[in-house]
């Protein structure tokens, strides 16, 4: 076996997304343990290395968007590979003036706002060309693949 096992993997991702505690391994009994993460959109691959605010958008009336930590809010599906994807559909505000450049990938950090830890990131498929009136969505199709 290299790697994570697939009960780690499922386990870890459940308490990252959906707050649920792994027995005896992981809980979720932090001082202010953080009820949202937030979904942020992002003009190139923010890459491993990089955080929130790595390639962010900046169109005009864009705003990262909050989810919360919990069954209602994530789904985690399969094993090796296991998914992320959110319950329902995740709308930005209308872009409003300045579109500036496409969305390629989305992020999930932990900060409504400013740098903040890049969590995961994912690839936008297609991407959304955000012009004036557009509302930037991603869909529940939208996933991340953990293996």
């Amino acid at each position: 076996m290299a790697g994570k096992s697939d009960a780690l993997e499922a386990g870890f991702l459940k308490m990252v997304f959906q707050a649920l505690p792994m027995t005896n391994i992981m809980d979720n009994t932090a001082t202010a343990p953080l009820t949202n993460l937030y979904v942020s959109l992002h003009t190139a691959d923010p890459t491993d290395a990089g955080g929130q605010t790595t390639n962010e958008t900046a169109y005009t009336g864009y705003a990262r968007q909050a989810v919360a930590r919990t069954t209602g809010g994530w789904a985690i599906s399969g094993t090796a590979p296991t998914t992320i994807n959110p319950v329902a559909n995740i709308d930005f505000p209308q872009c409003s003036a300045s579109p500036g450049t496409a969305i390629t990938h989305f992020g999930i950090g932990t900060l409504v706002s400013g740098v903040g830890v890049l969590l995961y990131a994912g690839t936008v498929t297609p991407n959304i060309a955000v012009a004036i009136g557009v509302i930037p969505r991603l869909t529940t199709a939208s996933t991340i693949t953990e293996d």
